[in-house]
């Protein structure tokens, strides 16, 4: 059974190969001439008006992990209406449940304030 899993190891194997090859090779061969005109920050063609290093509130990033996870969760929805007839109420059960799940934690952010954009 441990051969059955040959093909796999190669392409981990390829694949991770290809990925050093990638990076290495390009910072071997490539020229090395920076400068401080090449070395700004260069954003959409124009010259940046403030520093680059200006942070970002956290509640950023804390409504796209959001939208990532309801978002995946609503992705496990297509699946179960596939087989929705083959599952019969235990189906319809579980799915029930899941629902139940995400709705709570739903509430519980709304509730929290963390989907209140300010």
């Amino acid at each position: 059974m441990p051969i059955d899993y040959l093909p796999i190891l190669m392409l981990l194997f390829v694949s991770g190969a290809i990925a050093v090859v990638a990076i290495v090779l390009p910072s071997l061969l490539g020229p090395k001439n920076p400068n401080p005109v090449k070395l700004q920050p260069y954003e959409s063609g124009m010259l940046p008006l403030t520093s680059p290093k200006k942070r970002f509130a956290v509640h950023y990033y804390v409504v796209a992990v959001l939208f990532i996870v309801f978002d995946v969760e609503v992705l496990f929805l297509y699946p179960w209406a596939v087989v929705m007839k083959k599952l019969k109420w235990f189906g319809i059960g579980e799915m029930g449940v899941f629902l139940l799940i995400l709705l709570v934690g739903y509430v519980y952010l709304w509730r929290k304030g963390a989907l209140k954009w300010e």
